[in-house]
């Protein structure tokens, strides 16, 4: 499994990558093979302002359906459109194509708070 160290981690699974004052977020590796083949994703709050750990929309496999929690607070100001005729994407590329969201950071320094690669392998056990 991977887990690119430039990437900050949830408890819950999401990564978070910081470009400035914006972020993409999408789920980790781990995440997409323990829920499977990826058959929907649905953002439900684009354009709002989400709050840390705050719900934003759910990703849908074969078997099962699973909140997507925010890592910190921002503006979702895009998702991606290609998840619309591809959510496979995010278990063939989870941190490239298989991107989630966009969003402009509240605060950047609340990314501080989250889990380093070397935490989240911990937290997993890998």
């Amino acid at each position: 499994m991977s887990f690119p160290a430039e990437l900050k981690y949830t408890k819950d699974h999401e990564w978070i990558r910081v470009e400035g004052n914006e972020a993409y977020i999408g789920i980790t590796e781990f995440a997409q093979r323990e829920l499977g083949d990826i058959v929907y994703v649905d953002i439900t709050s684009a354009g709002e302002e989400v709050k840390s750990e705050a719900v934003f929309g759910t990703v849908e496999a074969v078997k099962t359906v699973s909140d997507l929690f925010m890592p910190v607070t921002g503006i979702i100001t895009e998702t991606n459109p290609l998840l619309d005729s591809q959510p496979e994407l995010v278990n063939t590329d989870p941190y490239g194509d298989g991107w989630m969201v966009k969003i402009t950071l509240a605060n950047a320094a609340d990314v501080d708070g989250l889990l380093s690669a070397e935490d989240y392998k911990a937290l997993i056990g890998a």
